[in-house]
């Protein structure tokens, strides 16, 4: 049996939750408990607070843990990065007061930084040179400079938008994260034969993100034309249709660029276009 720690709450409860419902990792939450057994894959659900999970893991305490890319380089335990997952992105940077001129790093020394993430901080702050005060809070890190507590801040940024409210600009990005899956170095292979399994699931799911499925009726004679225009993992499918010098195609597109293929397809004469959600591709 493999136990896998997951974030209690937060950000990253939801999604890895998610993430194990698509992979076929399915648990009854409405009963949800420290510890829970999946119904229908060889898999107990751990739930501890996200900073516990490296070290949870790292003592084999736990198999595996899902847990961002930040808490595995702040608490520096001994645990192997599997998989990056795809959600949960977000960065770690230094933010000073609007109102202060910046013109490089070495606008910190001798400053006072407040940050959750002190060994990160320090770390860079040692490889560039820069001699400052740092000062660990946890909490509410982005109300320091206007309490008096620091000059500057380390912290996450997702959007920015919590910064801009408390009078504070993003000057240097330090580290970038996002949700990554941790394992327990020396794993028996029976575990790890498991943990390959639930792997190849997560990225089965992880190559459905952002994708659609495009079915499409065209000519035979734009056939290649449209092969040139449509991506595919391989190449698109074609089916010859019952009506004469026709054929149907079938392939995947990234949502990004979904439009500007339709409409390249159509004008090279595609019709009757059908788009259809993707979950998942097995390889």
């Amino acid at each position: 049996m493999l136990r896998i720690a997951i974030q209690t709450k937060g950000r990253l409860n939801e999604q890895s939750l998610g993430l194990l419902r698509e992979a076929g990792v399915t648990i009854r939450e409405e009963k949800r408990k420290f510890l829970m057994r999946a119904a229908d894959f060889p898999v107990e659900i751990l739930f501890l607070r996200d900073d516990d999970i490296p070290q949870t893991v790292s003592m084999g305490a736990a198999d595996l843990g899902i847990v961002g890319y930040n808490e595995v380089a702040e608490r520096g335990y001994n645990v192997e990065i599997l998989q990056k997952l795809g959600f949960g992105g977000c960065r770690i940077s230094l933010a000073i007061p609007k109102t202060e001129k910046y013109e490089g790093l070495s606008y910190f020394n001798g400053k006072r930084i407040a940050t959750s993430y002190p060994n990160v901080l320090q770390r860079f702050f040692d490889e560039k040179g820069i001699n400052a005060k740092i000062h660990t809070i946890t909490g509410s890190v982005e109300i320091a400079p206007a309490a008096g507590l620091a000059d500057a801040i380390f912290d996450i940024v997702s959007s920015g938008g919590t910064l801009i409210s408390n009078g504070l600009v993003e000057v240097e990005q330090i580290l970038q994260s996002e949700a990554v899956l941790i394992g327990t170095p020396g794993l028996s292979e029976e575990k790890m034969a498991v943990a390959r399994q639930l792997m190849s699931r997560f990225e089965s799911v992880q190559k459905g993100y952002g994708k659609k499925y495009l079915l499409l009726n065209i000519p035979m004679s734009a056939l290649d034309e449209a092969v040139k225009i449509l991506p595919a993992m391989r190449s698109p499918t074609v089916i010859p249709l019952a009506q004469k010098d026709w054929c149907s195609m079938q392939t995947v597109v990234d949502e990004s660029v979904l439009w500007s293929t339709i409409e390249k397809l159509k004008a090279i004469g595609a019709e009757d276009i059908l788009v259809l959600a993707l979950e998942k591709i097995v390889l």
